[in-house]
């Protein structure tokens, strides 16, 4: 029998992929645990969470709230006047979002609209629970952590931001699929790929607008005619905003690397990333938070190049947890063109390191994030009901 009752949630935060991505994931658990729960996003108008949310099936209302910007230039000190007041509006709207919906408990993923929907809910008496991806915390979910019931962490020793009482160790949600390889996957990702299973394989993977730094290592590796490159294998996916780029650098690597250039297979998207794991050796990637929890899922030895570009330095901590376990390796984003590649290709010829850094990453693996998160939730409910 389903002990799973009908709730009604409010589900906020976004701004990035990292933000929304867990929160649909926690979206569509409650949605699994019973169908006839009522879910509703709040997001921040303009934002991609504005489009996102609906395609994933929900309904989402935005607010008018900005964050400060990082960059000083007039347009941005525009925008930094302009945010109290877009704060006060939005403050005051979560307000009657809440006194509409009546909501039974509020989750918040972190990104600007978080803040203002958190700190109503708080104000009104709604339980809430709040979602930390990441190894470092941001600054919104550190603020609302002070008076959040639950908070439902990745990594160890975020006691260093939130109350140790309300932490709970889930993990973070993760695409469906993504499970350790068996033989099978293993064999149809070789033909899926067009791969020789004698070489040893090396992923590499940015996402759309981090593979910057990749792409440039790899490309640079590419230029120096493939040094070490013989018996492996690269599954590339340099972005679709880099693909014009690579495509014309491509059109000549035979000239450079000779026969070795058939062993890079490179594309702007990978659409069968269940299989792509499944065939690597060693995985190059970004240290984003989904990114590192489906690392830990497969259980694939990784060398991260955490980006440069993001809020508190996040991917650095995130990947420093792995790297102190030796679960993982670590090249900074500044030294990659020159030292990635020759790093990776130590790293994979190495297949006592290799079967290490695997047995340690599957050990940090917390399968399930999801529905920890959505039984957390429903805690929290049953608990408020006790009390009155």
């Amino acid at each position: 029998m389903n002990n799973y009752r009908p709730l009604r949630i409010l589900i906020s935060g976004g701004g990035t992929g990292g933000h929304i991505f867990p929160a649909v994931s926690i979206a569509d658990e409650m949605r699994r645990l019973n169908p006839e729960s009522e879910i509703l996003f709040v997001g921040a108008e303009g934002k991609m969470e504005m489009e996102k949310v609906p395609a994933a099936g929900y309904r989402i209302v935005g607010l008018p709230v900005v964050g400060l910007q990082r960059q000083l230039n007039l347009k941005n000190i525009m925008n930094d006047l302009q945010a109290p007041f877009k704060i006060l509006r939005s403050i005051s709207k979560a307000g009657k979002i809440i006194k509409d919906f009546r909501p039974d408990v509020a989750v918040g993923v972190g990104g600007y609209a978080s803040a203002p929907l958190l700190w109503s809910a708080q104000r009104h008496g709604v339980p809430t629970l709040i979602q930390e991806q990441n190894g470092f915390a941001g600054l919104t979910n550190k603020i609302l952590g002070k008076k959040a019931d639950f908070i439902c962490v990745a990594y160890e020793g975020m006691e260093r931001f939130f109350p140790a009482d309300r932490i709970v160790m889930t993990g973070n949600p993760i695409r469906k699929g993504i499970v350790p390889a068996t033989e099978e996957m293993r064999k149809a990702g070789m033909e899926f790929y067009g791969l020789d299973p004698e070489r040893r394989h090396i992923l590499i993977v940015g996402g759309s607008l981090g593979s910057g730094t990749l792409n440039r290592s790899v490309m640079k590796w590419i230029d120096r005619g493939c040094p070490g490159g013989e018996n492996v294998e690269l599954i590339w996916q340099c972005g679709k905003y880099y693909k014009p780029q690579v495509e014309a650098f491509m059109a000549n690597a035979e000239e450079k690397c000779g026969k070795l250039a058939g062993q890079i297979h490179w594309n702007d998207f990978i659409s069968r990333m269940d299989l792509a794991y499944a065939v690597s050796d060693l995985v190059i990637s970004r240290s984003g938070a989904s990114t590192v929890s489906e690392l830990c899922a497969v259980g694939k030895a990784a060398l991260f190049v955490p980006s440069p570009n993001v809020a508190e330095d996040h991917q650095t901590h995130n990947a420093m947890a792995l790297v102190r376990k030796d679960a993982a390796a670590l090249v900074k984003d500044a030294d990659a063109p020159e030292v990635l590649m020759s790093k990776a290709l130590e790293l994979v010829s190495d297949s006592a390191a290799i079967a290490r850094m695997e047995e340690n990453i599957s050990a940090l693996a917390l399968p399930d994030a999801a529905f920890r998160i959505a039984e957390k939730i429903y805690e929290l409910v049953d608990r408020r009901n006790q009390n009155g």
